[in-house]
């Protein structure tokens, strides 16, 4: 079980290097351009790969933690991704994605609930606590988006943009977890979250002003 437990993290690291470096390129070409849906294609599948990975690896050896973090960062790719699928308001969601919402309401319910309970985790207490509320935040808004989609025509966008950037900051984080060993337990895990999503305003901040100007997204 150990040869296979290395041939799956192998394949999870090279999938998660994937993940780390392609995302960046598809953030710097033309939004809807040729490079920039190649790019994202291949970011989506990386990081499907490092889901499916994860989830092996959990089950062998890492246990239920990171079988959820896994959850909620596929969570974030996927929902990104099928948002394409569903950009006017008439297009409804498929069992597919109301899977996945449910699948990410019960593991942040989870992640909140044992990470309030126990408190002799030492920092990882709050680190189950900020990824499940997330993971409810997310889950709940996209059952009511759901069954109340939003008229503006651009909703779709942001919300593929949003995602996407939150699924990278979740690689981020799996990588400074691992790597940044310089830093207090707690930081690597949230450093990433705290950076990321003040950048995640400040880009929706920014085209939401282009937008309004009538500006194509580039």
């Amino acid at each position: 079980m150990d040869n296979v437990f290395q041939i799956v993290r192998i394949i999870h690291i090279l999938n998660g290097a994937v993940a780390l470096v392609i995302a960046p390129l598809a953030m710097m070409t033309a939004k809807g351009g040729l490079w920039h849906r190649r790019w994202g294609k291949i970011y989506f599948w990386a990081m499907f790969g490092v889901a499916v990975t994860a989830v092996v690896m959990c089950f062998i050896r890492s246990g239920l933690f990171l079988f959820l973090v896994a959850v909620f960062s596929f969570y974030l790719a996927l929902t990104g991704y099928r948002v394409l699928k569903r950009k006017k308001p008439g297009d409804r969601p498929g069992l597919l994605d109301w899977t996945a919402t449910a699948a990410m309401l019960l593991a942040g319910i989870f992640l909140v609930a044992s990470g309030g309970v126990s408190t002799s985790l030492g920092s990882q207490h709050w680190v189950r606590i900020v990824f499940g509320a997330l993971g409810l935040l997310l889950s709940t808004s996209d059952i009511r988006r759901f069954f109340k989609p939003s008229v503006n025509k651009r909703a779709w966008w942001f919300e593929h943009m949003t995602r996407f950037l939150g699924a990278y900051i979740a690689t981020v984080t799996a990588f400074s977890v691992v790597n940044f060993n310089f830093l207090p337990d707690l930081a690597r895990w949230l450093w990433p979250t705290i950076i990321g999503v003040t950048g995640i305003f400040i880009w929706r901040a920014y085209y939401k002003k282009q937008f309004a100007r009538n500006v194509s997204p580039s």
